[in-house]
């Protein structure tokens, strides 16, 4: 089945919540609201002329401050079909100190999802509402903040262990001297 194939059942069935469709990369992508995208999901895995029963990838990407945004995109598969989809989500970036952005969880329709959200929420900094498990996967459960955010900025030490990279190179202390 095409992107086009796809696209037009997707928009028969979901009219009013399809925001566009962007055909500009190597592969098209079928941009959908955020408050949404657990039930389009829904019917593009249960759909019996899609089946789309894999969930290769969940990414996360922050668009920065500037921009105000950011995306969660899923790279899906239907393995009997042979058919692939990306789908994306835009929404609004939370500013520092405010509740963590929020998106629907999709652990419910393919297992993948409950490590690649946990790690999206560790790294990125998305609440996934209804994840069974929202926890960090990665980093220490009392790490500060979320790493792959544009703001983000390291902290100098973590339990008195000197973490803060420069240029790729971290500070050289003597093997004697307190770190502390």
């Amino acid at each position: 089945m095409t992107f086009q194939e796809i696209s037009e059942l997707v928009s028969t069935n979901f009219s009013d919540k399809i925001i566009e469709t962007d055909l500009k990369g190597p592969q098209p992508i079928l941009i959908v609201p955020v408050n949404d995208i657990a039930e389009i999901c829904g019917f593009l895995y249960r759909d019996s002329r899609l089946y789309f029963d894999y969930l290769g990838c969940l990414t996360a990407i922050d668009n920065g401050a500037a921009v105000g945004t950011m995306e969660v995109i899923y790279n899906l598969t239907s393995i009997p079909y042979g058919h692939d989809l990306m789908i994306k989500t835009v929404f609004a970036r939370n500013t520092e100190g405010a509740a963590l952005p929020t998106v629907p969880s999709v652990a419910s329709i393919w297992r993948t999802a409950d490590w690649h959200e946990r790690e999206a929420y560790d790294l990125a900094g998305i609440h996934f509402e209804g994840h069974p498990d929202l926890r960090r996967i990665l980093l220490p459960e009392d790490w500060e903040g979320h790493p792959l955010r544009k703001d983000y900025s390291v902290q100098d030490r973590y339990h008195g262990i000197y973490v803060r990279y420069e240029d790729g190179v971290s500070e050289q202390l003597p093997a004697n001297e307190d770190r502390a």
